[in-house]
């Protein structure tokens, strides 16, 4: 597809119906034809996708239900707009061009997710790290010593009194109508579930907005086994919170569970107990059973909303994040096949086509594509959730370094699950399938840029595997997998990151993320290439009722 073409279905998908008068003058630019402005060869980097599922498979209370759950689910963007940037009427009131007002409704904000945070609005300076749930100039010591025994809650705000002094206000208290029209948006859903599990998760789910306790309807969601519908909504994941990793944003997903893929997935789980046992690191680190009652699950998702639709998007979840919830329980993984899909032919194939070696890109599969992905989510269950030297659960020692490092153990210990399930021949395939997709996912994945976890986890490895000559570059540009040396790579990488985790090693984690958290010049030189192809970064979605023919 031409870029003019692309930008022409952008101008559809996100027309613009704020007030245009400007705060500040955006400087216009004159395009030659056949040229693209800066703000549209951002827009680009994202491809158009529509997020279809077969209605016909549900119910007529089901059918009734998912109009419902898609307005909750939507309001998740409101949420995450204010703990993103704050006032988004007033920022967009005070953006003239139409391209710039699209490209921050799908940041969710004036700094561009995939280039580090940086601004792309005019007189907007650098984005906090602390996003808007602390005051701008508040430093780290000023929190230290701030007594407030909830000032590190998932779910509270820090903001200043009259006298400049800090204090906490609970989500709760901040969205106090949003969360109101929320619950009752899930009352009125669970009234129509015609599964015992599904209405018990609504019920909870929906009194927990107004209570900003989540965990008894984490639990309820983990006892859900034979919904078709499925709502994950709430303040759930940290990684906005780039100063302490603290503070949960507000997503919503709309499912549909695919019933029969979902029981092609259902035996996997029970390997966790056996694959942490063997896991490549000292026995001290791998003590805790993972939860016996994990499930694998795909899902076609119908729609997204809030932190997960912002920047690049989420095409498998790990839930619930809660330690107390998984140590007992376990967690759930569910694999968005229709987004996964979208990807792979978009994203992952031209990439392939321009950065692996000609002879082993028959090795990129779809199927290997899933089951990285898959076995990434289940990943997250292996290794340490609470340190062995008594600094705590290891998300709180890490700080705002522990979402990158989580990302990158998933991605290596995923892989670990695949090649110990192949071994035992519960995975069907050449190995070699699962090794190549894995490194042509490196370079999709690291194109994020270093301001989302997943692409800083990218990068570490990158690096690391460059070290280890787990891969070689051809004199065409096009990389080599070098089987045998990423073998041992990614043990070795599994037992850096598992030692740090379980030592709560904060410096030790700077120190890695500082060395080898970046994109070097020639890896960016080919990154550079593939924007230069058009080949996109990310998707970005037409969904909702209409697109469900609904």
């Amino acid at each position: 597809m031409k870029k003019v073409l692309a930008i022409m279905v952008f101008a559809v998908l996100f027309s613009c119906k704020e007030g245009d008068k400007a705060r500040k003058p955006i400087k216009q630019v004159t395009v030659e034809e056949g040229e693209l402005t800066a703000m549209q060869q951002n827009l680009s980097k994202y491809v158009p996708f529509k997020l279809t599922s077969d209605v016909s498979v549900l119910s007529e209370n089901e059918r009734k239900m998912l109009p419902i759950l898609i307005k909750a689910a939507h309001k998740m963007n409101e949420l995450f707009w204010y703990e993103s940037y704050g006032n988004k009427a007033e920022l967009l009131k005070g953006i003239s061009d139409e391209d710039t007002k699209k490209y921050v409704k799908i940041n969710y904000g004036p700094w561009d997710r995939l280039n580090g945070n940086t601004s792309f609005v005019e007189g907007i300076g650098a984005k906090p790290l602390g996003a808007n749930y602390y005051p701008a100039d508040m430093t780290k010591e000023e929190f230290d010593a701030f007594t407030d025994e909830s000032k590190s809650s998932l779910y509270t705000f820090v903001r200043r009194n009259e006298d400049g002094s800090l204090k906490t206000i609970p989500y709760k208290v901040q969205f106090e109508a949003q969360v109101k029209e929320v619950s009752a948006l899930l009352l009125e859903a669970s009234k129509l579930a015609e599964d015992a599990g599904l209405k018990k998760y609504l019920e909870l789910r929906s009194q927990a907005f107004l209570t900003d306790d989540y965990q008894p309807s984490d639990f309820a969601w983990m006892e859900m086994k034979t919904n078709r519908l499925d709502v994950v909504i709430g303040p759930i994941e940290t990684y906005e919170d780039q100063l302490f990793g603290n503070k949960a944003a507000h997503e919503g997903y709309v499912l549909i569970k695919d019933m029969e893929w979902s029981k092609k997935l259902e035996k996997f789980a029970q390997f966790l107990p056996e694959l942490q046992v063997g896991l490549p690191v000292d026995e001290k680190y791998k003590q805790e059973k993972p939860g016996t009652d994990s499930e694998l699950n795909a899902y076609d998702v119908v729609y997204y909303a809030g932190d997960c639709n912002s920047g690049s998007k989420t095409i498998a979840i790990n839930l619930p994040n809660d330690e107390e919830v998984q140590l007992k329980n376990g967690s759930r993984r569910l694999q968005l096949k229709n987004a996964m899909r979208a990807k792979f032919d978009k994203i992952l194939i031209p990439i392939t086509g321009k950065l692996i070696e000609e002879g082993q890109r028959k090795h990129v599969t779809f199927d290997a594509f899933f089951a990285n992905t898959m076995f990434h989510e289940v990943a997250h269950g292996l290794g340490i959730k609470k340190t062995i030297n008594g600094k705590g659960m290891v998300r709180a020692s890490l700080k705002e370094l522990a979402s990158a490092l989580e990302e990158g153990k998933a991605d290596i210990l995923g892989l670990y699950m695949v090649q110990q399930l192949h071994k035992k021949g519960e995975i069907e395939g050449d190995m070699k399938d699962y090794m190549t997709t894995f490194m042509a996912g490196i370079f999709r994945s690291v194109r994020f840029g270093a301001s989302s976890a997943h692409g800083k986890a990218n990068m570490i490895r990158f690096n690391f595997f460059k070290e280890k000559g787990a891969f070689s570059k051809n004199e065409d540009g096009t990389y080599k997998v070098n089987y045998d040396k990423m073998e041992v790579a990614m043990k070795d990488l599994s037992s850096v990151i598992l030692t740090l985790q379980g030592n709560g090693d904060y410096d030790g984690v700077l120190k890695l993320v500082q060395e080898k958290g970046i994109i070097p010049a020639d890896l960016q030189a080919d990154l550079d290439k593939l924007s230069e192809q058009n080949i996109p970064v990310d998707v970005i979605f037409e969904q909702g009722v209409k697109a469900l023919g609904l």
